[in-house]
């Protein structure tokens, strides 16, 4: 009986990544993702979010058009996200409900998602079952599922294994391969080897530096790097403000160690670093809250800002939202609220993602940080995703029979597919999908 893969989303442009796998009458949805740009913007005037209507989502590209699996409907058995980012997993608050299947994920992006579920406070029917990493669970007659745990920008990143009777279909997900992690352990590449030895009839991989030579920093670098811009932004009567992705623990935590190392308070601000901060406390990740101040809510931001102000700026060291020059963030209200003088720094530990909206955003906010004469320094970032020796080296490892690039856009997805020839694969066994297509392998 033939595996069969339908890129239902994530394919033609960058986010709400979603895929399925069908092995007869039995199926599973890899990623339920929303577009962040998109869902933002129909999202962010809104107060409740249980009045969003679903189909308007679809209709304004925010969520996928899980209607190029309808006649799948029936056969799905399990929605697995493979990570706790919103592109992979932000839609399942709207669409699982669609399937009668349960949510198979790690214990972080649980949380995460069940985070996301009471914000927007509607009934959620489909159960949520956790899966260890590296742990799998038989979800139909024929369907194993196996997390296989990677390296990435937040905790308990997957790549998931679909096993069949008739094969393996490999789904990479977000990942580098990081072998001096700051949060969690290295990826599993003996296990990943050992999926070679059996019969892998596809991988499904992340592309997103498929040009890009050489391998990703570790995590290591980047705190490196944020170690000497704290000793260089650190004057002794200045503000020091760091701002990064909210659900990027391993950095969130190097913030915290190092602003302690400079004898400063750290205050985390924000709602969405609030958010994922408790999501890793529940899991026992970290436990950042005896070490510090996590302030969520808009009014309780403002107070403390003012606290801060009172107190002496030079006393603390602020994370928090705002990296992409979002309107709505904390480091643009601290902006307008005049928090900052000339004499401040603020620290941009991360980059910038390369939507039209977002680098506009970035662009006003750096102008009018430099207009204030704020010091800004830029760029103190390692990535999360693989570069080329990376996916060189996944692909060895796994031997897949053939190869469908996802997550890049169409200059790293044809660098990918020509990594892929120099390994050895023909242009049959490798395919540049389409939102929508399928697949037999």
């Amino acid at each position: 009986m033939p595996v069969e893969i339908c890129t239902v989303s994530g394919f033609s442009e960058f986010g709400k990544n979603m895929t399925a796998v069908r092995y007869g009458t039995e199926a599973v949805i890899l990623d339920m993702g929303i577009q962040p740009e998109k869902y933002i913007k129909f999202t962010e005037d809104e107060e409740d979010l249980a009045a969003v209507n679903v189909s308007s989502l679809v209709k304004a590209g925010a969520i996928p058009d899980s209607s190029a699996i309808d006649d799948w409907a029936a056969f799905v058995k399990a929605i697995v996200p493979s990570h706790a980012h919103l592109d992979h997993c932000g839609a399942i608050a709207y669409l699982a409900d669609r399937f009668k299947a349960p949510v198979l994920c790690t214990p972080f992006t649980a949380e995460v998602i069940k985070g996301m579920i009471k914000d927007r406070d509607v009934a959620f029917k489909n159960k949520i079952s956790v899966i260890q990493p590296n742990g799998t669970k038989k979800v139909s007659k024929n369907i194993m599922v196996e997390f296989i745990h990677t390296s990435h920008s937040t905790p308990q990143s997957s790549m998931v294994a679909v096993h069949t009777p008739d094969g393996i279909v490999l789904y990479t997900g977000d990942f580098k391969f990081d072998m001096t992690p700051l949060l969690g352990k290295a990826p599993n590449l003996k296990r990943l080897k050992e999926l070679g030895n059996e019969k892998v009839l596809a991988v499904v991989t992340e592309s997103t530096y498929g040009g890009k030579p050489g391998r990703t920093p570790s995590e290591l670098v980047a705190r490196e790097m944020l170690k000497e811009s704290l000793e260089a932004a650190d004057r002794g009567k200045n503000s020091i403000v760091v701002t990064t992705f909210s659900s990027h623990l391993a950095r969130l935590k190097s913030i915290l160690e190092l602003g302690h190392q400079r004898k400063r308070k750290v205050v985390f601000l924000g709602r969405s670093m609030a958010k994922y901060i408790y999501a890793g406390e529940k899991t026992g990740l970290i436990n950042f809250s005896q070490k510090c101040e996590i302030v969520r809510y808009g009014s309780k931001v403002e107070r403390k800002l003012k606290e801060i102000a009172k107190a002496g700026k030079h006393r603390y060291l602020i994370a928090c939202t705002g990296h992409q020059g979002e309107p709505k963030s904390v480091l643009s209200s601290i902006i307008t609220k005049n928090f900052l003088d000339a004499r401040d720094y603020v620290i941009f530990s991360c980059k910038t993602i390369p939507t039209p909206t977002n680098i506009s955003n970035r662009e006003r906010l750096e102008r009018e940080l430099k207009r204030m004469g704020i010091h800004v320094l830029v760029d103190v970032h390692q990535s999360g995703h693989a570069a080329q020796d990376e996916l060189r080296e996944m692909i060895e490892l796994v031997k897949p029979a053939m190869i469908i690039p996802s997550h890049g856009d169409a200059s790293e997805k044809k660098a990918l597919a020509e990594l892929a020839r120099k390994l050895g694969y023909k242009d049959s066994q490798i395919r540049i999908a389409k939102d929508g297509d399928r697949i037999i392998l």
